[in-house]
């Protein structure tokens, strides 16, 4: 004997298997808007880093030549300027090798980046 009425056929059964899978197709979406949200978001800081980084770097060369070129004048010198530029880049190096560690930077890094992931959510748990 068949019956027509199968419990697993029920309109309800059905119903909640419907939502069921549109809440796993939201939540999908929901994860993939979230994802390229935030590539887009290190994209854009990843390109706004190296532009900054490039203008201070042509900056700092400017300013180098610039500096070099006023103590020759004032020295009455060709190359003392650019010497004296050059000492002072070696002397900032020497203090950096031996002076500076690594500590340092990697608590600067943690007080930046401190529960970023954490902050940038903003689902509630």
């Amino acid at each position: 004997m068949a019956y027509d009425d199968d419990a697993t056929k029920t309109p309800r059964n059905d119903s909640i298997v419907g939502n069921l899978m549109g809440y796993l197709d939201t939540r999908i979406d929901l994860v993939r808007l979230e994802t390229q949200e935030k590539v887009k978001n290190a994209f854009v800081g990843t390109v706004h880093g190296a532009a900054m980084g490039l203008f201070g770097l042509l900056f700092l060369i400017f300013l180098s030549i610039f500096a070099g070129l006023a103590l020759n004048s004032a020295l009455d010198s060709p190359y003392w300027g650019f010497g004296i530029v050059a000492g002072f880049y070696l002397v900032l190096l020497i203090i950096f090798l031996v002076g500076v560690d690594k500590k340092l930077f990697q608590g600067i890094a943690d007080k930046l980046l401190n529960n970023t992931i954490y902050k940038s959510d903003k689902r509630q748990a």
